[in-house]
């Protein structure tokens, strides 16, 4: 029931790509307009994914998901009914929030499978509901094109809209957040992560500056493409240090205790654990999101191959997820997460490094087996990293994968933005460099361990087993 929750928020998500020549003929939009859309599809995705892990945490996954699927299913009519670039690029920009429903069924899964499967069970849901977007690509120009001709792309993305609020309808009666008889963990406050020293607590803010970084980059895209003016640049910049700052203030509320008194080592977890598994995802997600982007166009000038052959071997790439993830995870469980995340980082890197030295004189089957190897080990490294997510704070989970996931959005916009400034050849050597930093990084990251101890809302402690 989740991976499929999962599955529609990625077709809803990604309903306008496909379609987007369609929407520009009826609107008339230029070239530039059409790459604002882009960048604002990802925009909201950022800071919803934080939020959003807060809120399935304090009310569960089975009431944010179904709110969620309900909330952007409106979002979808209100694109499809769009008659201007402002509405479109409104709609677009809500639209970003449904990105953020990966959190949530990280935190369900969790609940519902004991450790030794966790790495399998995120594996699967991650993967089988990556496939949404290519869903979309599949279907919704034959469905625009059989209900409307030129005005076809109102009539599907609709459609994705009622789909996405009869299932949150569906979701809502068929799910519990916990199996019978289980304790579904909150935390003790809301506003913010807790976190349990002060060095944490440094960390904790630091890692938040790279959120605000990223909007302020796509910000600065938006004002290069003449559709904001350098004064809105500044005020929207002003903007998000006022809310970094804000953001920052109800942390130290959430957590001013640790400065009066240490907190119990019972208590205690490494916010380390949230910082290395962020730069982990960054590069895998992150640069998954920008190859995929740019695949299409490598093969057709290499190998000038035709458009439509080099869309399926750049699609070839994401496909990989649906093997990758499931495979990462089951190799974490098998195999021990840290050992899995450093080998596999490692062996992304690699791949990524040989994908640099493409060209036009190797075989393009070659070249193509080499892609999918890089995709695989890219892949299984971000099941990886959602095998260990669940295991630093039961309580927290929903909180943790959102940092985590909007890491990925992170890395995506950071190394499409390099993309626009280096050869094809220097962007893979920077993946694959910075895959090879992840993965030294990796090996400071602690093996959960056997149990863990929880707080229940009554105060008293209880033990959680892991294996």
């Amino acid at each position: 029931m989740t991976w499929m929750a999962f599955f529609i928020t990625f077709v809803v998500w990604f309903n306008h790509a496909p379609l987007l020549v369609a929407i520009q003929s009826t609107l008339g939009l230029d070239d530039q307009q059409i790459k604002t859309l882009l960048i604002l599809n990802v925009a909201l995705t950022i800071p919803a994914r934080i939020v959003i892990g807060m809120l399935v945490d304090s009310f569960g996954p089975r009431n944010i998901y179904s709110l969620l699927l309900l909330i952007t299913g409106a979002f979808c009519f209100f694109f499809s009914l769009s008659t201007s670039f402002e509405m479109l690029a409104l709609a677009r920009f809500l639209l970003g929030f449904a990105g953020a429903g990966f959190v949530i069924g990280i935190r369900m899964i969790s609940e519902w499978f004991p450790a030794r499967q966790l790495g399998l069970a995120e594996g699967i849901y991650k993967g089988l509901g990556n496939i949404g977007s290519a869903a979309a690509a599949i279907s919704l120009p034959t469905l625009a094109l059989v209900l409307g001709g030129d005005e076809g792309w109102r009539y599907a993305t609709g459609i994705t809209g009622v789909i996405a609020i009869i299932y949150a309808g569906i979701y809502y009666m068929s799910v519990r957040d916990t199996p019978a008889g289980s304790t579904y963990f909150k935390p003790n406050k809301s506003g913010g992560l807790a976190v349990t020293s002060k060095s944490d607590f440094i960390q904790y803010l630091l890692i938040n500056i790279p959120m605000y970084g990223a909007l302020s980059l796509l910000t600065w895209k938006v004002q290069l493409l003449g559709l904001i003016s350098h004064t809105a640049l500044i005020g929207i910049n002003a903007v998000l240090i006022v809310l970094f700052l804000f953001q920052s203030k109800k942390i130290y509320n959430v957590n001013a205790e640790i400065f009066q008194k240490p907190v119990e080592k019972i208590h205690q977890y490494k916010f380390k654990q949230v910082t290395i598994l962020s730069l982990a995802y960054a590069v895998t997600f992150g640069s998954e999101l920008a190859v995929v982007s740019m695949l299409p166009l490598f093969f057709k000038n290499v190998f000038l191959v035709p458009v439509a052959l080099a869309g399926v071997f750049g699609a070839c790439f994401a496909a990989m997820d649906i093997m990758s993830c499931p495979s990462g995870g089951w190799i974490s469980d098998k195999f021990g997460r840290k050992k899995s995340l450093i080998v596999l980082l490692f062996l992304a890197s690699v791949g990524f490094f040989v994908m640099s030295r493409i060209n036009a004189d190797w075989p393009i089957e070659v070249a193509v087996i080499t892609m999918m190897c890089s995709s695989f080990f890219l892949g299984s490294a971000a099941g990886c990293v959602f095998a260990v997510v669940p295991l630093i704070r039961r309580s927290l989970t929903g909180q943790i994968a959102g940092i985590v996931g909007a890491y990925g959005n992170i890395g995506a916009v950071i190394f499409l933005t390099v993309f626009s400034f280096v050869s094809t050849p220097a962007f893979f050597i920077t993946i694959a460099a910075s895959i090879f930093v992840a993965a030294v990084a990796a090996i400071l990251l602690d093996e959960p361990k056997d149990k863990m101890f929880e707080v229940l809302p009554d105060g008293s402690v209880q033990m959680i087993e892991v294996h």
